[in-house]
């Protein structure tokens, strides 16, 4: 079933005009026809369940028919920091972030990031959060996780969060294990965490420092050392286990 975000408040027997582009995906790329089922999220992150009740031209009107109990968020909001990465790195991070269960997605600028986006990050934010929204409705989420940028590490510092980690590859070297799990099961449900995690090149050490100033604490992320791509990923992984599965 498809599965499409309004910004809107729903209810049940409420007849609904789906926005331009929802209706163009229905109507000419999966053509859709009177009668056919999707799902429709509320901006409250509800679910409901709507059916097609007129089509006329390139407008759809839906008949909102049921809501759903359907809540698939991870138990604990996640923040994902990553340093600038090269090609379609980013992309890659926030897709497969969201199918993950991620609530937001920060890049910016570190110490050995290679590319710097400086005047095309307003451009690139906007085509990342449109990767977000795609990747939330393939995953049937009930949030859109937003996409930001931040000039650098400092103005992180500034934020608050309960739990705050920062990945670290020495750790991983030395064999710590047990910080990554800790902190996780340290987070209740309904509190807020974030991880943050460097560029192709890695964290320097006075960014270390930054960090470990500020109340971040070193985690590896198991003996193998991970691309910048695929550590956010294991990460959200983890979080997944710890606090849905086990």
């Amino acid at each position: 079933m498809q599965h499409y975000f309004l910004n809107k408040s729903l209810t049940t027997g409420q007849s609904v005009q789906l926005p331009k582009e929802i209706a163009h995906h229905l109507g000419k790329v999966l053509r859709a026809e009177v009668g056919d089922q999707f799902e429709l999220v509320s901006s409250e992150h509800q679910v409901f369940e709507a059916k097609i009740s007129e089509l006329d031209g390139n407008q759809i009107t839906a008949v909102v028919t049921e809501q759903t109990n359907k809540d698939v968020e991870l138990p604990v909001n996640v923040t994902i920091v990553s340093g600038l990465s090269k090609g379609n790195k980013p992309e890659w991070i926030v897709q497969k972030a969201t199918e993950l269960g991620v609530s937001k997605v920060i890049f910016m600028p570190m110490n050995w990031s290679i590319v710097k986006w400086d005047q095309k990050a307003s451009k690139k934010i906007n085509r990342l959060n449109e990767v977000a929204l795609s990747a939330a409705e393939q995953s049937h989420r009930n949030v859109v996780p937003e996409v930001a940028y931040l000039n650098g590490l400092k103005a992180l510092t500034q934020m608050n969060f309960d739990t705050k980690l920062v990945a670290y590859e020495e750790s991983a070297k030395v064999g710590e294990e047990a910080n990554l799990v800790k902190a996780v099961r340290q987070t209740s449900p309904g509190q807020s965490i974030v991880a943050v995690f460097g560029p192709e090149g890695g964290i320097s050490e006075s960014e270390i420092s930054l960090l470990k100033e500020n109340g971040f604490v070193l985690a590896g992320l198991g003996p193998r050392i991970m691309r910048t791509e695929t550590a956010p990923l294991y990460f959200l992984s983890a979080v997944s286990v710890l606090t849905e599965l086990i």
